[in-house]
This record gives structure tokens, C-alpha cells and sequence, in this order.
């Protein structure tokens, strides 16, 4: 570990060296130093961002057009870091007028406006550019330019999540991006080298899985009063989250927020570090796939007709789905592979949530309702132990020859992910109980996405975070319009007209009340507990952690950084 460490520091200090220009003083400190694990950013486009390693980057370099209040955790003008000085609302709620700041400028020298929100809006209608957000592009009937400082959106539908997907426009350098053909813009060197930014800090240097280095900005428009007390930014890749733990307490890097729940009890009993922890927004999730993985089809045609997708020969019926959420003992995986750190779920919303139904309880963990539960769905146990198609769903309306066939099914994760393999292996060995195969490996990250973007897989393990601020709606997760094979991540083609006109409901409640808006949001946590297009585990406790040297270190919820800037780390 020491030998690894020097190489470490050596490779930090050279970094430094050549990009911070710091004095040599200052080489071991006032530098805020993180990791993140797996391949490491392979963006910093503020475009095609659209992971948690490169989003952090991302928002270090870009402005946003509104931010969001550490304290209340919601969007606010007053928050610092947003384009968006201040707005207004129509009586019918539909017309947002936005004024935006006139003292924010791009590090070239050009003023940030209204034409590099509404350049961002026509990026999303081009097909070309293959947009990552060009969903919210149907919240809207229209953006327009009133002048340079002033935007006018005007919604389709009265929403409560309005703000929302009007932060999804972000304004970009649009004197960069117009140089480019839009087919051209997911490939430029510009996403790997921003050189045009606006934001707490400058571009240092990317080195690919390496490590990626900023400099604080001293231009920066919302600096602390008295200027900025950080003089740059690092953060590393590892190759797992137990490295970036031995990171931690070697003291290579001097603050972390990806602390595992298998991880905390470790942190909590480490000395020399500052520990914040918060109910957590980060959840666990086995999805099953509903569809026909042979012939995948979008949910809707064109012209938004519902498209015939077929079933799963297993999964497409929902008793076996509710089945398996009885075989499986998720209060098991929370002691064995959280270590206690994790908190149940029904549905789909994270226990922190305003949103959540404390009515409902999770499936109980129960293998005699589970094995009653499958042979009614007709899959009973055969002569070899093994449950085999007797009457199942497939059989009597897809493919009789389906008859006989062993329940067995491929069941993927991420590779590397330790907490996500344990989950796995007892999957696995509780379903063999039950008399069902379950052929389990994990695999490559990226190849997993690409299985899981495809829809052509069995089931899987991976995780998501709950928006920030709190947001329950679920229209990118499972509406209609976001099950499309090879885009979208309602990759389970999870389908409820009911589900959907309650999400309407609770969108456009009078006043956005949130008690009323809480009510139908349980009605549809019931939905989802009965439909089960995922098997529910758990949401992690959350926690950061900083070396006792770093000086500022005050975090709230889902918010580590928000005064990075005024943060100092001493030398040791």
C-alpha cells in the first residue's frame, strides 16, 4: 500500500505541477482531491453528461439555467449557481417568463444569454445530435428569446415539475458547438477538453481512467466574499469502490461521497475523518423484462399508438413476478451485503421521499406463498426438483411447445460491483430452494447497458439515484414514450394506462399542493408493488466523508460540495 500511495501522491503532485502552476507550498494542500470507480468520465460534454462521474465535472465547469438551495433542497432564484435571476408564472400556470443574470460571462470573454439556452432547445429537436434530454422537449409548446436577459417557456400542460425540465435547459457555448455539424457534436474535442466554461472551475487536464484535474476559477460569479480558498480540484478513477475506501484512509484523496452501505461501519469507526450521514436517495433494484426479449419493440409507433411488444416467456406474468418477490429475502441482503445500512422498499420511491406511502409495507419474505403463488401461475416443481412449464402464460397464449420448459433464467450485474454480486448470489441460491435456475454473472459495465438498452435480456441488478431535488414523478423511467429499444430506460416496457393518468394527476394538482399530490402518488406505489415490473430492494443509507485536514467540510443531503470553494486542506 505504501509503495502504491507514493505512486499515487508522485502522480497527483506531477499533475499539479504542470496544470495548477501552484507554488510548491501549496502543492499538498488547498487542493480538494476525490475518486470515483469503474472507467471514469468519458465525457465533460454538457450535452451528452449523463453519468454521476462525469456530472460532478460538468457542473464544476457549466452554469445552470436555475439552481437548487442546499438548505431547503428545492429550486430556487435566490440559490447560488443558476443563469436565472428570477421568474414569474401566469394565473393558468402554463407561461414561465425567466430573467436571467447579465454578469455572467463564458472564460473567452462572451456574455452567457438567452441565445445559449434556446441554441441548447434546438440541439433537442435535431435529430442528428441524438440528445440525451430531448425527452422534456414534449413538456413544452414553446421557448422563445424576448431579449438578450429574458426567456418566455410555455409549458403544454400545467406541471409541478416545471422548473424541472426547464433546468434541462442548460445554456452551452453555443459560439463553440454552431462550429460543428450537430451529427458531429458527441465526438468533438471539446468533450474531453473543454476550453470555453463557466463555472467554479477551469479545465486542468483528462487523462482517460486516469484522473481528470480543475482549476478554481477566479472569475467565478457567485466566489465566496473575499475570494475563493481552494486552489483546484482531482478526481481519480479506481478500479472498485474498496480501493476508493483505502483511498480515503491512506489519505490520497481527502474526500469521498460514494461510501458504499458494506462500506460505513468501516468509516464510522476510522479515525482522523469527518463523517456526515443522511437518508439516502440511491436504490438497488432487480428488473425483470416484460417484453419479448427475442423481437424487442418500442411501446408506441409514431404516431403513439400502443405497439403489440409481446411477453416474456417467464416474466410476462405478473404472478410470477409477485412469486419471486415473496422467494427473495431481502432483509437478508440488507444484513449481508449492506451490513444493516439499507432500507427496504415497496415500490418505487426512496424512504426519504416526501412522496413515499408509509401505508405500504414490503412483500413479506415468505417461500411457502411463493411456491403456491408460481403453481398457480403454472409452473409446478417436475420430478427433478426443477419447476417446469405446466400451464404457464407463455404456453397457453404465445407458444405451446413452451410446455415442459424448466424455469431457468439469465440474470446479469455489473462486474466489480461487490454489494450487486452478493445480491446476485443470494437470488441465485434462494430461487434453486424454490426449484428455479438461475444462471447469474456479472459482466462489464458498458456491455451491461448495452444488454439492458437492447431489451433483449432476462433479468438484471442495477441501482438508480433518486432525483435531486426530490422529484417522484416517473415518466423517463417507466412512461410509454421512454420504452424504446436502444434509448430510453423503461427498458422493462412496463405499460399502465391507470398508472399513467394518475402521474398526470399528481403533475398538475391546483396550487402543487404537496399533501394532495403525496396521496396519489401512494395510489401509484400500489400500482407498482402489484405490477412489480422491478423486484423492490433496497435504498442505501447515505454518507460522506472528509480527512480531519479539510477545513468547510459541511454537507447536507445529496449535497456534499455546495461550498467547495470555501474549503482549505492542510497540509499533513
Amino acid at each position: 500500500m505504501m509503495q502504491r500511495s507514493k505512486m499515487v501522491m508522485w502522480l497527483l503532485l506531477a499533475a499539479l505541477t504542470a496544470l495548477l502552476a501552484l507554488p510548491i507550498a501549496a502543492q499538498e494542500e488547498d487542493v480538494a482531491i476525490t475518486a470515483t470507480f469503474g472507467a471514469g468520465p468519458a465525457t465533460f460534454s454538457p450535452i451528452y453528461c449523463t453519468a454521476t462521474d462525469c456530472s460532478d465535472i460538468v457542473g464544476y465547469l457549466f452554469v445552470g439555467l436555475v439552481a437548487v438551495d442546499p438548505v431547503t433542497q428545492s429550486i430556487s432564484p435566490t440559490a447560488e449557481g443558476g443563469l436565472a435571476k428570477d421568474w414569474t408564472v401566469s394565473e393558468d400556470n402554463l407561461t414561465y417568463t425567466i430573467t436571467l443574470r447579465d454578469d455572467i460571462f463564458w472564460s473567452d470573454g462572451e456574455p452567457i444569454n438567452a441565445d445559449d439556452v434556446i441554441y441548447n432547445y434546438e440541439l433537442m429537436q435535431n435529430a442528428d445530435v441524438g440528445h440525451p434530454v430531448a425527452y422534456i422537449l414534449e413538456e413544452f409548446a414553446s421557448v422563445t428569446k424576448i431579449d438578450d436577459f429574458t426567456l418566455e417557456i410555455v409549458m403544454k400542460s400545467p406541471s409541478c415539475s416545471a422548473l424541472n425540465n426547464i433546468g434541462g435547459l442548460r445554456p452551452i457555448p453555443s459560439q463553440v458547438f454552431s462550429q460543428f455539424a450537430p451529427a458531429d457534436l458527441e465526438t468533438i474535442e471539446f468533450n474531453t477538453a473543454p476550453t470555453v466554461t463557466a463555472g467554479q472551475f477551469t479545465f486542468g487536464q483528462y487523462r482517460s481512467g486516469e484522473l481528470t484535474t480543475l482549476i478554481t476559477d477566479p472569475n467565478y460569479f457567485d466566489a465566496p466574499e473575499g475570494g475563493s480558498t481552494l486552489d483546484g480540484f482531482i478526481q481519480l478513477v479506481s478500479t472498485d469502490a474498496t480501493v476508493l475506501l483505502e483511498q480515503l484512509l491512506a489519505g490520497e484523496i481527502n474526500f469521498l461521497e460514494s461510501i458504499s452501505a458494506t462500506q460505513q461501519d468501516i468509516v464510522r469507526e476510522a479515525e482522523g475523518l469527518q463523517v456526515y450521514e443522511y437518508p439516502g436517495n440511491t436504490w438497488d433494484y432487480l428488473a425483470f423484462n416484460l417484453a419479448d426479449p427475442e423481437n424487442p419493440q418500442p411501446a408506441l409507433d409514431e404516431s403513439g399508438a400502443r405497439v403489440e411488444q409481446g411477453i416474456h416467456p417467464i416474466f410476462g406474468d405478473k404472478l410470477v413476478r409477485q412469486a419471486l418477490g415473496h422467494a427473495v429475502d431481502v432483509d437478508a441482503m440488507i444484513e449481508g451485503a449492506l451490513f444493516g445500512n439499507g432500507t427496504r422498499m415497496p415500490a418505487h420511491i426512496t424512504p426519504a421521499s416526501w412522496a413515499l406511502n408509509t401505508e405500504l409495507a414490503p412483500r413479506a419474505f415468505d417461500t411457502a406463498l411463493a411456491a403456491q403463488l408460481l403453481d398457480e401461475a403454472g409452473w409446478p416443481m417436475g420430478p427433478d426438483g426443477v419447476r417446469i412449464c405446466d400451464g404457464c402464460l407463455y404456453a397457453e397464449t404465445v407458444d405451446a411447445s413452451y410446455a415442459g420448459t424448466p424455469f431457468e433464467f439469465e440474470l446479469l450485474t455489473n462486474a466489480g460491483n461487490t454489494r450487486r454480486e452478493a445480491i446476485g448470489t443470494i437470488v441465485q441460491e434462494q430461487l434453486a430452494d424454490l426449484g428455479v435456475t438461475v444462471n447469474f454473472q456479472g459482466i462489464e459495465f458498458n456491455t451491461l447497458l448495452e444488454v439492458m438498452d437492447t431489451q433483449s435480456y432476462d433479468a438484471f441488478i442495477l441501482g438508480w439515484r433518486a432525483a435531486f431535488p426530490d422529484r417522484p414523478d416517473t415518466i423517463q423511467l417507466f412512461g410509454a414514450a421512454a420504452d424504446a429499444p436502444g434509448s430510453g430506460n423503461n427498458f422493462t416496457s412496463f405499460y399502465n394506462e391507470e398508472y399513467y393518468a394518475l402521474e398526470e394527476q399528481a403533475d398538475t394538482v391546483p396550487g402543487c399542493d404537496q399533501a394532495a399530490r403525496a396521496v396519489i402518488y401512494g395510489q401509484m406505489q400500489e400500482i407498482m408493488y402489484d405490477e412489480m415490473p422491478y423486484l423492490w430492494l433496497f435504498s442505501q443509507n447515505g454518507m460522506y466523508a472528509a480527512t480531519d485536514n479539510v477545513t468547510g467540510f459541511s454537507p447536507y443531503p445529496n449535497v456534499i460540495d455546495w461550498n467547495i470553494l470555501e474549503w482549505t486542506v492542510a497540509a499533513e
